[in-house]
């Protein structure tokens, strides 16, 4: 017990240290407004951006230096095999460069549809099932033999980002869950099984914490609605800031919530929602497409103006409340994220 003891601060004092000498290159700040402001990307230069299309937008994704497109692909979606292929042949087209999967068969899945085109896109994975909310995957060992698992299954020998899959609220995860999680993380880098590490969690108070102890994280990935606003207090966003870690927003229309079942309402929606989430210059959506018209619609947010008129606003501010309402009892921590 005394050597683990030993162990760990000597683990906490190493983080502490690449922490002070972390450059801390800033992405661009949150505007000034709450989300919805008008946020500004600086220009890039488009030969060092992945499957690059004038089209669309990219936004630095904080120290990991990638430049992704402004909305990406999120995992989570109806789509079989061969429709999966053709979304995934759209989105190419479209500019869009990054693709997030959370559970095994989404991994696996996505992997078969860019076969041959890996270099075409960033992949991030996880494997959900055996990760921290499984009691079994709280230490480094077995979140590294889950990870071994998931690379062979999908056919790869990286990942582009191991975003490792956390608790949900309710059960913030101690600080030697914390300390394994970041040193699986850390050892998968250093063994070339990840490019970079991050992790999600509908935890926003456990996920400041270890965006500011821990400069081991690169990115991660928490809820961001239509709803959600810059916290006035001990929000994400300064932290974001600070420590340079990149942000992908999930369940950007409110876990389906958001739609009425009327094609055309549903693309404009959807739209607002995505340029809502956009003007924070600063949260990355991921939302799921079904079809290629529904990945057509997400692009498109990408090209029409960030700032919402006075009417737009109102528009917005009313259908998001109806969202809020309509919300399933399984999708209920999602009000948890009204504040960022």
């Amino acid at each position: 017990m005394k050597n683990s003891e030993v162990s760990r601060r000597e683990f906490v004092r190493d983080a502490a240290v690449a922490f002070a000498g972390a450059a801390t290159v800033g992405v661009t700040s949150f505007a000034q407004e709450a989300p919805g402001g008008a946020g500004q990307s600086q220009p890039v230069d488009p030969s060092k951006i992945l499957n690059y299309n004038e089209n669309m937008e990219y936004r630095r994704l904080g120290k990991t230096g990638l430049m992704v497109s402004a909305v990406c692909l999120g995992g989570h979606s109806r789509s079989n095999l061969q429709e999966r292929t053709e979304i995934v042949s759209r989105a190419i087209d479209l500019g869009i460069n990054y693709i997030d999967a959370c559970w095994d068969n989404e991994v696996i899945r996505d992997a078969q549809a860019l076969k041959g085109r890996r270099d075409k896109m960033y992949l991030a994975l996880s494997h959900g099932a055996k990760e921290p909310r499984n009691e079994e995957y709280r230490t480094s060992r077995k979140l590294l033999e889950a990870l071994d698992e998931l690379l062979k299954l999908s056919g790869q020998d990286y990942t582009d980002l191991w975003r490792i899959t956390c608790l949900e609220p309710g059960g913030r995860h101690s600080f030697d869950t914390s300390c394994e999680i970041v040193d699986a993380l850390e050892k998968a880098k250093k063994q070339g099984k990840a490019r970079f590490g991050g992790i999600s969690s509908h935890d926003r108070r456990w996920l400041k914490f270890m965006i500011e102890y821990f400069p081991q994280i690169d990115v991660v990935l928490f809820p961001f609605t239509t709803m959600s606003k810059v916290a006035p207090k001990d929000s994400l966003f300064p932290a974001l800031k600070q420590c340079d870690v990149g942000a992908f927003g999930i369940k950007p229309f409110g876990a389906g919530s958001l739609f009425t079942g009327d094609r055309k309402e549903d693309f404009r929606r959807a739209r607002l929602a995505l340029r809502y989430i956009l003007a924070t210059d600063t949260v990355i959506p991921i939302p799921g497409a079904n079809s290629i018209e529904e990945l057509e619609n997400i692009a498109l947010a990408v090209r029409e103006r960030r700032q919402l008129d006075v009417r737009e606003q109102a528009y917005l501010e009313s259908i998001s409340r109806e969202m809020w309402a309509q919300l399933p009892p399984r999708y209920g921590w999602l009000r948890d994220w009204q504040y960022v």
